[in-house]
């Protein structure tokens, strides 16, 4: 008897934004019925956000939106989540102390410790701080975080396909550092923690120059590639697998996967908005959700 498809919670995020375009568009596709049974989750009146307005009271409404979503995972309505874009400005005009989905649903969830993940053909990238100003980056780098980012993206990557992952970890400063010469940050910090986590088995080597690291992982030397930073990951993430990549909470007792883009709200309500990201992030949730 053939296994019942997987039912995959798809929110809209903002109301004000793509979101609720997208997840209609994905929720209709062949591709995603084919595979798993969609369900929209956003708020009744859709309509009262006018597109492209930035409120608090639109981001409330994201917030509701993944509660009951969440909600319906661990009361086992639905396998998993796949969420629309939330605009961090709009958590903060309606009151709420998160930046995104991913401290939202580690607080949800009580999950100890997650990490952001993004997935491509082309490319993984795990980052070890999120949304912090890029001055405070040197200081939040701690051993134990980096320790405890490897660790995670250790225990993880087999769920994605990868047995035995091969990880490279991105140094901060360029050239990494040059032996102390441009900073010493990986000598001091990146190093030490590589070391103790390939003494426990963990295949991770580095650091690594950050301006070349992501092309070896291209060239299939490493499966994913710990970046230090937002934008060190992102951006090589986003040149070669933009709409392509998904992004995955690692860490987090249920499956929840997301788009790799934002809010969009200079085309919200335009009816031109891309689903293909939306569209890869329902088809990882699908498979994720039907492998566990």
């Amino acid at each position: 008897m053939s296994r019942a498809k997987p039912r995959v919670a798809i929110t809209t995020g903002d109301p004000a934004g793509i979101g609720p375009e997208i997840a209609m568009k994905a929720s209709a596709d062949p591709r995603v019925l084919a595979v798993c049974t969609p369900i929209v989750y956003g708020p009744p009146d859709v309509q009262r956000f006018p597109p492209g307005v930035l409120s608090g009271e639109a981001g409330r409404a994201a917030y509701d939106t993944i509660l009951r979503a969440v909600n319906d995972v661990q009361q086992g309505r639905v396998e998993a989540i796949a969420t629309g874009p939330v605009n961090k400005e709009a958590f903060r005009l309606a009151g709420l102390p998160w930046c995104g989905h991913t401290d939202l649903l580690a607080h949800l969830t009580g999950a100890p410790r997650v990490a952001m993940m993004f997935h491509s053909p082309a490319l993984r990238v795990v980052l070890a701080t999120v949304h912090i100003p890029l001055a405070e980056v040197p200081r939040a780098l701690s051993e134990s975080l980096m320790e405890a980012t490897i660790d995670l993206t250790a225990r993880e990557l087999p769920r994605y396909g990868v047995a035995h992952p091969r990880i490279a970890v991105a140094g901060l400063n360029p050239h990494a550092g040059e032996h102390g010469l441009f900073g010493h940050e990986e000598e001091t910090v990146i190093a030490p923690a590589v070391a103790s986590c390939r003494a426990r088995g963990i295949d991770v080597s580095g650091p690594f120059p950050g301006d070349t690291v992501f092309m070896r992982a291209r060239r299939n030397e490493f499966d994913v590639v710990v970046a230090c930073y937002h934008d060190q990951g992102l951006i090589p993430v986003k040149l070669v697998a933009f709409g392509e990549a998904v992004n995955v909470t690692l860490g987090l007792p249920l499956v929840r996967t997301s788009v790799d883009h934002g809010t969009a709200f200079d085309i919200a309500g335009k009816g031109v908005a891309n689903p293909d990201s939306m569209i890869a992030a329902v088809l990882l949730a699908a498979q994720l959700a039907g492998s566990a």
